[in-house]
């Protein structure tokens, strides 16, 4: 794991030096504080310096090695508890393991949570006991510098979980709105593809057939294959870039006011479609989303029931829109292939603001679909 990932809120915006410069100042300043403390015997001057250093000073290290640090500041402070000089209770020690906690890798056999629950025993019942005698003494200022370097130790371990589970949701979190943002960019091409490339294929096939005897009519259709391919093209340089700048406001996103256009193409392809549109004003989403299941529910009508008659309901009541597409097409397919991506596609967008999505053959004939989903404002 990243160090940075494991790194305190408080700090992540000092980088390594400054850190590594905030352990140095505070070791220099605990040490001068341990120089300040008399010691229990009469302890020479050479020897007290360089062991009260030592158990200070390396402190300022211990983001750099901190298995080596933690081991030497131990020692020194053991030393300076059994020679009787100005000892801390481990406390700069549990500042050297503090980082091995929080660094090291989980091993099965360390009990981690057994060594926090003695830890805390033994500092409550060192609270309770108050002052004792000398002897007791004796025994009880290691047993509390243990208990410091058991709580240390926990403390770094619980912390290290907490920032690795935080790392883990976040790294989660981002590759689920990598997916969903993959999701709908699929999603868009496909409803904008997939429609115009329909009105292609349907006059594309009416031009073929037609260019010998009606020439004209032949004509026609591929002034509507023109017309429609510039206008996939512009609606895929949209989306283009908003991948390339990030940017949603290159181009207004189709909304309601766009039925009557997709109505006319529709119209180009052999389908009629009847609008009624009672729906007002709605967020750009919603009706970006309502846009897009009209135009797929059409396009599904254009590649399967032309030439027919198809009825386009859309009407918003309260905080909740409805969209019915119904047809009287004969229900054969007009053009070879379909993977069912269309229905997938208005599904899921319905599933977005847990409406209800059906769709399928009506029994006196044709097919319908039909969307239904709150919103909110």
């Amino acid at each position: 794991m990243d160090e940075s990932e494991l790194r305190s809120p408080l700090f992540k915006r000092l980088s390594r030096r400054g850190l590594i410069g905030l352990d140095a100042g505070a070791a220099i300043l605990y040490t001068l504080l341990l120089l300040t403390i008399p010691a229990d015997t009469g302890a020479s001057l050479p020897l007290v310096v360089p062991l009260t250093a030592l158990a200070g000073l390396p402190l300022a290290v211990r983001r750099l090695w901190p298995l080596p640090v933690f081991a030497a500041v131990f020692a020194a402070s053991t030393a300076t508890l059994l020679l009787g000089l100005p000892w801390d209770s481990y406390a700069a020690a549990a500042l050297a393991l503090y980082p091995v906690a929080l660094t090291r890798r989980r091993r099965r056999w360390i009990p981690t949570p057994m060594i926090g629950v003695v830890s805390a025993v033994l500092i409550l019942a060192g609270a309770m006991v108050g002052p004792a005698d000398w002897q007791a003494e004796d025994i009880g200022r290691p047993l509390l510098g243990i208990a410091v370097l058991g709580a240390s130790w926990t403390l770094g371990r619980v912390v290290r979980e907490r920032r690795a589970q935080a790392a883990h949701s976040a790294r989660r979190l981002a590759d689920q709105a990598v997916s969903d943002e993959r999701l709908r960019i699929a999603r868009e091409l496909h409803d904008v593809v997939a429609h115009s490339m329909s009105l292609i294929a349907v006059k594309a096939g009416v031009a073929v057939h037609v260019a010998s005897a009606r020439p004209d009519e032949a004509l026609d259709a591929l002034r509507v294959i023109e017309s429609t391919s510039r206008g996939t093209l512009a609606e895929m340089r949209h989306l283009l870039g908003v991948l390339r700048t990030g940017a949603a406001d290159l181009a207004p996103s189709p909304g309601l006011a766009g039925l009557p256009g997709l109505a006319e193409r529709a119209a180009m392809a052999g389908v009629h479609v009847d609008l009624d549109v009672d729906a007002g004003d709605l967020p750009d989403g919603v009706a970006l989303s309502a846009y897009r299941i009209v135009q797929e529910a059409v396009t599904n009508v254009v590649k399967h029931a032309a030439p027919a008659r198809c009825r386009v309901r859309v009407k918003a009541s309260g905080l909740h829109l409805r969209i019915d597409v119904t047809d009287d097409g004969p229900g054969v397919r007009v053009l070879p292939g379909g993977d069912g991506h269309g229905l997938i596609g208005m599904r899921e967008r319905v599933m977005m603001y847990g409406g209800d999505f059906t769709a399928g053959p009506r029994p006196e004939g044709g097919f319908a679909v039909s969307a239904a989903f709150p919103y909110e404002t």
